[in-house]
């Protein structure tokens, strides 16, 4: 309530008892009542002080693959079928796709007949061995009959052996058919639809390995701040930081000892890009050096009517801008940085 609103009937009731009582008494209930409707409280200060504070610069970072194998055709033949498209999550062995040649089931079917007929003829062989045996036993026949006999029957038996090896060889390449997944990952990209004539070697499709990370491409004169271990903020997807709670930690891994038309190159891990695609853009801040600066706490700071103000001691209500929120100098309040509006030494009142 206003202290003038409580003013007035309390000069009314001055009035009446000055009336009947000393001027001395009057005078000690006004005081009184008056202390009692308006305390005198002494208001906190924060004296502002300058910090050192990581210089951070934001730069933006693209979400890569570890490795980026292609998933390849061992024969060449025509792809009946594709079985992933892109984006789809694949298993190390998976089967992306079928490549069939024709002529390999014309050969498989001859080798399998070959096979056959020199079964057959293995069958003839071992009957006239043992005729021949039979009669070497009773000595109808010469010992070099069955000589030939027993060699007919050895060679006979290669024979099936090698067309036993060929067929293995031609089932082989119809196994070789199927273009397999090189590693877990996701598909990135598809080279080619079923139908396609395609020859031995050519990429069917890119898998992007699950292991992500960030590549961080920054100016040369940065070059002697970036080591391996360095902690760097990555803001949320979408490049959102508007609260601390999107904003999460990564680690530079790698720094490249070349430059890259000018520009440093380091790769960052961080558990959160998960699930990013690949080519994704993300904002990180980089710590570059260090920097003086102003950090007050941030419940002394005055949001009003899109301006931003702080109190000082004997002055009032001055106009400020602030930064990045930070920690206070020792760690106890969430803090605000003041680019301009306040110097070394300002007494800051809190409201």
């Amino acid at each position: 309530m206003p202290l003038s609103i409580v003013a007035r009937p309390l000069r009314r009731t001055v009035r009446r008892i000055g009336s009947h009582l000393p001027a001395a008494a009057v005078l000690a209930a006004a005081l009184g009542l008056t202390a009692l409707v308006s305390p005198v409280r002494a208001a906190e200060t924060v004296t502002v002080a300058e910090v050192s504070v990581d210089d951070a610069k934001e730069v933006l970072a693209t979400v890569e693959s570890v490795r980026t194998p292609q998933a390849r055709t061992r024969i060449g033949g025509t792809l009946t079928s594709v079985a992933v498209t892109e984006g789809d999550g694949v298993k190390k062995g998976d089967v992306l796709a079928v490549v069939e040649d024709p002529k390999l089931k014309l050969q498989l079917t001859a080798a399998q007949a070959r096979i056959g007929a020199l079964e057959a003829k293995l069958g003839l062989v071992q009957m006239e061995l043992d005729r021949v045996r039979q009669l070497r036993f009773t000595g109808a026949a010469p010992q070099s009959r069955l000589d030939d006999s027993e060699t007919q029957l050895t060679v006979t038996q290669a024979e099936i052996a090698a067309a036993r090896a060929d067929k293995s060889v031609i089932e082989e390449q119809v196994i070789e058919g199927r273009v397999l997944a090189p590693d877990d990952g996701r598909v990135l990209k598809v080279s080619a639809v079923a139908g396609q004539v395609v020859m031995p070697g050519e990429p069917i499709a890119t898998i992007a390995i699950a292991n992500y990370i960030l590549k961080l491409r920054l100016p040369e004169r940065h070059a002697r701040f970036m080591h391996e271990g360095d902690e760097v903020v990555i803001a949320g997807r979408g490049l959102d930081r508007t609260t601390d709670t999107h904003m999460a930690k990564g680690k530079i891994v790698r720094v490249y000892p070349e430059l890259d038309q000018g520009r440093v190159v380091a790769d960052v891990e961080a558990g959160m890009i998960g699930d990013y695609f690949v080519g994704e853009r993300v904002s990180v801040f980089v710590a570059t050096g260090k920097r003086q600066t102003i950090i007050v706490p941030q419940d002394v700071v005055i949001n009003r009517e899109g301006l931003t103000f702080v109190r000082l001691a004997g002055v009032g209500e001055v106009p400020v801008q602030t930064g990045a929120k930070r920690a206070t100098a020792d760690g106890s309040a969430p803090g605000v940085e003041i680019l301009t509006g306040l110097k070394v030494g300002d007494e800051v009142l809190r409201p």
